[in-house]
């Protein structure tokens, strides 16, 4: 018995100098340009949607088709969120083209979810991916008209989209304080509101353009 608690330590104490050698060694590469591979990817996955399954499993969600909570959420959303998780007739921006993990495309019909996961995931974010924990500076109240807006999102049109963001407050935070600039009324563009193409471009070093 003793010979196989030896052995059983050596091997945890070889394993343990192994895996600190691998990492001293600088061979693990963190870029975010270079994905996991699939084992580990699929690892981390799982971890991710049973943490976030556990934790939101008795969180009570409220009526979601109250109009006044998507509209609320759609400044919200389109202030802080469409530039990673794009938007009714954006296709991708830099944002969600460039992150690692990718995030996901939250107007996507087919995404899988659940209303209390999304309120959890928006209140407390996702360790070590760009997703923050916007809990710290939002009241539940505004998260969860994020929440009802991602329930409406999928269906949109642009134009429906643009015309919530209009008639929302802004950009909100805990005490329904509005963040908006002077010279943009709502989270939207104003040519946008009304279905008009943005005008911005940036140019990328390689003579690219990249339109806004």
């Amino acid at each position: 018995m003793l010979k196989i608690l030896v052995t059983l330590l050596l091997a945890v104490l070889a394993l343990i100098v192994i895996g600190a050698g691998i990492v001293y060694s600088g061979v693990i590469n963190v870029g975010a340009d270079a994905p996991h591979a699939n084992a580990i990817h699929a690892l981390l996955e799982t971890a991710r949607h049973r943490s976030i399954a556990v934790r939101a499993k008795d969180i009570e969600v409220p009526d979601l088709n109250d109009t006044k909570l998507i509209r609320s959420g759609a400044g919200n959303y389109d202030a802080m969120c469409a530039g990673c998780h794009l938007a009714p007739g954006v296709v991708s921006t830099e944002l969600s083209e460039n992150l690692n993990p990718p995030p996901p495309a939250l107007t996507d019909a087919n995404r899988k979810h659940e209303p209390a996961e999304d309120f959890w995931t928006i209140k407390h974010g996702i360790r070590s991916t760009a997703m923050p924990a916007w809990g710290k500076s939002m009241a539940d109240s505004y998260i969860w008209g994020m929440v009802a807006l991602l329930e409406q999102l999928p269906a949109l049109t642009p134009m429906e989209y643009q015309a919530l963001v209009a008639a929302s407050d802004g950009h909100q935070h805990g005490g329904g304080e509005s963040h908006v600039s002077s010279d943009q009324p709502t989270g939207a563009d104003p040519q946008q509101s009304k279905g008009a193409p943005s005008t911005d471009v940036h140019h990328h070093a390689d003579g690219t353009d990249h339109h806004h």
